[in-house]
């Protein structure tokens, strides 16, 4: 009985500590609307040299628009795994900044609410991106990073190959021929376009303004989207008919036979955790057991330092009064790029250099710490502590005159 009600106030204080309170209420709705802002600006920035070389890629293979999408798709949780902490940063930064300036931050002090108290909502905040950056990283990337070499191997691999000329009959199929008065260098967009299709009994004469040669979008054909055109359409024993269009498609030839495309496994960033996990136990031969054990304990320490980001914000963002500059969100990028590249400088020694793991989690604690001992600075707990010990010893040395 006694121990039950021992035990109380400590699982109320726990309790208390995840149930959000007005304040953590308040600081969540003032971080959301930024952190969105900046997700979806970072998420732009790193998509766009990235979706450049796709454009390039895509259009000299003459790929239908879905392609593009279903490649854009399969890069978005790579980059949504280095986007989420710059956008933490930033959106606790910027709330945190803005409160201090304008004096907020010494209100909730002079209540006796210490910054380290007001910091607990990101810091919750932290651990939930670390617990879905733990999916992200060990689960959705993997997989979406094979889906996209297979998608890139597939757009890269199909087209029609008779490129087309300028007034040059072309015969994609036994039943088909196609001219047109112009085409682009590369062979896929045509003007003043001339078709006869004999297909199905019919004899077909196709004119056209402007057309385009594309691969289908299930990749298995190769079509021609039509602009501006009629057709004339006559059947033995039948009156023609002519058809005026404004868009039509029309099915030319199969793409090119395509290889299948290797299996997931060869690599072990294509690999989900739990499978590297087993891989590891049965020290399977085909990956390289070191490179396996990095890319683990890469993936386990970027996810257990994003909680220690908006730490590094808030200590980062308050600022002295009378202080001028905004040096403090350029540190704060400085130190969450120089942790990234030496982690990725250690996951490179570990895996290909045999290296220790500590190439891996010692700049990850340094940095855990580094972040926890700046908040504990900021919020006065060094100098309360130094006050109380000083305090402490003259009080003592005032007992020993007397």
């Amino acid at each position: 009985m006694t121990t039950r009600m021992q035990s109380v106030p400590f699982l109320r204080r726990v309790r208390a500590f995840f149930i959000p309170g007005m304040l953590d209420r308040y600081l969540i709705l003032q971080v959301m609307p930024p952190f969105l802002v900046a997700l979806s600006v970072v998420m732009s920035a790193l998509l766009l040299e990235r979706l450049l070389v796709l454009f390039n890629l895509l259009a000299a293979g003459n790929n239908h628009i879905a392609t593009f999408l279903g490649l854009l798709g399969t890069l978005l949780p790579h980059y949504l795994g280095l986007a989420i902490p710059a956008a933490l940063c930033t959106s606790v930064f910027t709330v945190m900044r803005r409160m201090s300036q304008n004096e907020e931050i010494d209100a909730i002090n002079s209540s006796g609410i210490s910054l380290t108290r007001v910091a607990r909502p990101y810091i919750l905040l932290g651990l939930l991106l670390g617990a879905m950056s733990f999916f992200l990283y060990g689960f959705i990337q993997p997989l979406a990073r094979y889906d996209f070499r297979e998608a890139l191997y597939v757009a890269s691999h199909t087209g029609w190959a008779p490129r087309l000329q300028s007034r040059t009959f072309a015969r994609p199929s036994d039943t088909l021929t196609l001219v047109a008065d112009h085409v682009d260098q590369g062979g896929s967009h045509l003007t003043d376009v001339f078709i006869r299709d004999t297909s199905e009994g019919h004899d077909r004469t196709i004119t056209a303004v402007h057309g385009q040669i594309r691969v289908a979008a299930d990749g298995s054909s190769v079509e021609i989207d039509l602009q501006d055109g009629t057709i004339l359409t006559e059947t033995p024993d039948q009156t023609p008919t002519l058809t005026s269009f404004d868009t039509a498609t029309r099915y030319l030839t199969k793409a090119d036979h395509l290889a299948p495309f290797r299996e997931r496994g060869d690599d072990e960033r294509e690999l989900t955790s739990p499978e590297l996990i087993s891989r590891l136990i049965r020290h399977d031969p085909r990956i390289p057991f070191s490179h396996m054990l990095s890319e683990l304990h890469f993936r386990l320490a970027r996810c257990l330092t994003i909680p220690f980001i908006p730490v590094l914000a808030v200590a980062l963002a308050i600022m002295r009064k009378r202080q001028g500059g905004n040096s403090g969100l350029i540190v704060a990028f400085l130190a969450l790029v120089g942790f990234d590249h030496l982690l990725q400088f250690g996951h490179s020694m570990v895996a290909t250099k045999n290296a220790s793991l500590l190439n891996i989690w010692l700049p990850a604690v340094i940095f855990a710490l580094g972040c926890s001992m700046l908040l504990v600075y900021k919020s006065g707990a060094l100098q309360a502590f130094k006050a109380h010990y000083n305090r402490k010893r003259r009080t003592i040395k005032a007992g020993q005159k007397a």
